[in-house]
């Protein structure tokens, strides 16, 4: 009678190392991407706070990349329908820190047409469940209100786990 052998194992890849590397180390990149983010508006020039969230949130630059950023900020006198121009000084200052801090590799480091970050092929993969009658909720009001949904979305936290959209 033959004994029941046993499947073959790699030894350099033991069982549950697959397991273990999704329940441990994925998190980990997922909180580092997450604190990227978070920590791209530490140290913020004030003129960044005060000019860039008198409308809306002040992205945390490491939303989108150079190129995008490049676009919007040359084109401040057209700002997505409104005239949201500043004096030569500030406009720099607040340039200068947006490119410093902008996202050098992955996809919100992508080029778009129009310099949205809300149509921004990243942005839409993590709101695809979101509908459109959604967006359009008078406490909403627009993808680009991220306020309304992420609490933490002025300190630059998009966290999951926090949101709440409202009614």
């Amino acid at each position: 009678m033959n004994p029941k052998k046993e499947p073959m194992s790699n030894p350099a890849f033991p069982r549950g190392a697959a397991l273990t590397f999704l329940l441990c180390v994925l998190p980990a990149f997922v909180a580092l991407a997450r604190a990227e983010v978070a920590q791209s508006i530490k140290g913020a020039p004030a003129s960044f706070t005060a000019e860039c969230s008198s409308c809306h949130v002040a992205y945390a630059p490491s939303l989108t990349g150079q190129a995008n950023w490049r676009g919007i900020m040359t084109g401040l006198d057209k700002h997505f329908g409104v005239d949201a121009s500043l004096d030569s000084k500030t406009q720099h200052e607040i340039s200068v820190w947006l490119l410093a801090n902008a996202a050098t590799s992955g996809r919100r480091a992508a080029a778009s047409t129009d310099f949205r970050i809300t149509r921004s092929d990243w942005f839409i993969r993590k709101h695809d469940e979101v509908s459109a009658s959604v967006w359009k909720r008078a406490s909403i009001k627009s993808a680009s209100n991220c306020g309304a949904c992420h609490s933490g979305a002025a300190r630059g936290d998009f966290d999951e786990d926090s949101v709440r959209i409202p009614k």
